[in-house]
C-alpha cells in the first residue's frame, strides 16, 4: 500500500497557499446578494419615485430632497457591506488515503545443489512460469528475483537460474538470508506486493532447517504478501518439510505444497493460489 494526497472538498481553514479564489468570490458574491437584496429593492423603488415627482407638476422640491437623502443613505448601506469577507474564504482540501500498489515483485528461490536433477528442475520452472502469469495479469508491473542455492546463495538471471548445476549440500538458509537482503535494499513492502516462491526437493542440512523456520517467521512472513514452498520429491518428508508445517499452521501468507508429477503442477498452483485470486 501506497499513501497519496488527493483533493477532498473544500474547508473553511487553511493556508493562504491553498485559496480557492473561485470558490471564495462565488461565496463573496452570493453574501453580498443575499444581504443587500431588501435594500436594493428598496432603493429602486425610491429612484422611481424620486423620477415620477421630477417630471410631475408643480415641482415637489422638498419631497424630492427628501427622497435625494434616504437614496443616498440607502447606498451608502449598501457600500458598506465589505466585498470579501473572512467568512467567505474557501481553502482547497487535501487528504491522504491509501492506495493498493500496482506493482509486484517475484522472488523464485530453488535448491540448485547435485540432488535437482534437471527434470526437477523442469517442473519448477512450470511453477514458476504460473505464478508470473497470475502475478502479471493481477499488478501493472511485475519485477523477478532469481536467488539459486547450494551452501551458498546468489542472485542470477533467468538462464542460470534454471540451468546451472552445482554440487555438493544444501543450506536453503542461505536464499532466505540473501532474500532478506534484496527486500530490505530494493523492495520497500509499502511500495511493493511481494511474493515469493521456493521449490526444493526437501534436502537441507538437518541443523539448518530451524534456522529456515526463524528467518521466515521473523524477516519475510512479515513483510510479504504469500510464500508457497512447494517439494519435488517422491521421498519421504525431511525436517525442512516439518519445520514449514509449523510456520503454515501459524501464518495465512504461507503454504506448502507436495509434488510428485508434472501433472501435479497445475492443481497444486490452483490450490495455492486460490485464495490470492480471490482476494486480488
Amino acid at each position: 500500500m501506497s499513501i497519496r494526497t488527493h483533493r477532498a472538498g473544500f474547508t473553511s481553514n487553511g493556508v493562504p497557499a491553498n485559496i480557492s479564489v473561485v470558490r471564495s468570490l462565488q461565496n463573496s458574491l452570493a453574501r453580498r446578494t443575499a444581504m443587500t437584496a431588501g435594500k436594493r429593492r428598496m432603493l429602486h423603488e425610491l429612484e422611481e419615485t424620486l423620477l415620477e415627482i421630477e417630471n410631475s407638476e408643480p415641482a415637489q422640491l422638498l419631497e424630492e430632497e427628501r427622497l435625494r437623502k434616504e437614496i443616498a443613505e440607502l447606498r451608502a448601506r449598501i457600500d458598506r457591506v465589505p466585498f470579501i469577507d473572512t467568512f467567505d474564504l474557501r481553502y482547497k482540501n487535501f487528504e491522504k488515503r491509501p492506495e493498493p500498489s500496482s506493482q509486484a515483485v517475484m522472488f523464485c528461490l530453488m535448491d540448485v545443489s547435485g540432488s535437482m536433477d534437471q527434470a526437477t528442475k523442469d517442473m519448477a520452472k512450470r511453477f514458476y512460469i504460473l505464478l508470473y502469469l497470475f502475478l502479471s495479469r493481477t499488478y501493472k508491473n511485475v519485477d523477478v528475483v532469481y536467488i539459486r542455492h547450494h551452501t551458498q546463495a546468489k542472485e542470477v538471471d533467468e538462464q542460470e537460474f534454471f540451468y546451472s548445476q552445482e554440487t555438493g549440500g544444501t543450506i536453503v538458509s542461505s536464499a532466505l538470508k540473501l532474500m532478506d537482503e534484496v527486500v530490505k535494499e530494493r523492495y520497500d513492502p509499502a511500495q511493493w506486493n511481494i511474493y515469493a516462491a521456493q521449490a526444493s526437493d526437501g534436502d537441507n542440512w538437518a541443523d539448518d532447517s530451524p534456522l529456515c523456520h526463524e528467518i521466515l517467521a521473523k524477516h519475510i512472513l512479515p513483510v510479504v504478501r504469500y510464500y508457497s514452498y512447494i517439494e519435488i520429491t517422491r521421498r519421504a518428508h525431511q525436517t525442512l518439510w516439518r519445520e514449514y508445517e509449523h510456520l503454515q499452521s501459524t501464518f495465512d501468507n504461507f503454504a506448502i505444497e507436495h509434488i510428485r508429477e508434472p501433472e501435479d503442477i497445475y492443481p497444486v498452483f490452483r490450490s495455492l493460489f486460490h485464495k490470492q485470486a480471490t482476494e486480488a
